[in-house]
């Protein structure tokens, strides 16, 4: 069992919803400076409850992706599976749903890892490939707090 898998969720296409998405790929470039038999980085993209068979297989899961709380948009979020649960206001994208019944069902066939979100408010989702300058301006600190929850939940 690996100890870690950092999950990029989200849709690419519709601007700032790829946040997730946009941040493994910057992990993937860097893949080099992270230790290969303890942590993997997916695009899980939209994914659905089909990928829940993967999560049995890590100690911890850090799931990157927007959070809408009604914060200022490029605002950081740093949630455990609690603080989603407890607070059904707390939006994780359109994906918090099949999230946690996704580790429901990996709890159910065994084996739950232990959940951590980097999440980041949006400013706008819409049809386009970009994220929005607020969002590109907040992306460099987004990946610096992802940074920071790799290297605890690593150690």
């Amino acid at each position: 069992m690996k100890k870690l898998l950092v999950l990029g969720v989200g849709n690419t296409l519709m601007m700032d919803e790829g946040a997730g998405v946009h941040a493994i790929n910057e992990f993937l470039k860097e893949k080099e400076n992270y230790d290969e038999t303890l942590v993997d980085f997916i695009d899980g993209g939209t994914f659905t409850q089909d990928i829940f068979f993967l999560f049995e297989k890590y100690e911890q899961l850090l799931v990157l992706d927007i959070v809408r709380a009604g914060h200022t948009p490029g605002t950081i979020y740093s949630l455990d599976e609690d603080d989603l649960v407890k607070n059904k206001k707390q939006m994780l994208s359109l994906h918090d749903v099949d999230l946690l019944d996704s580790l429901d069902m990996a709890q159910m066939r065994g084996h739950r890892p232990k959940l951590k979100v980097v999440g980041i408010e949006p400013d706008k989702i819409n049809w386009g490939t970009e994220m929005t300058p607020v969002l590109v301006k907040a992306f460099p600190s987004f990946m610096k707090v992802a940074k920071k929850h790799i290297e605890a939940l690593l150690k």
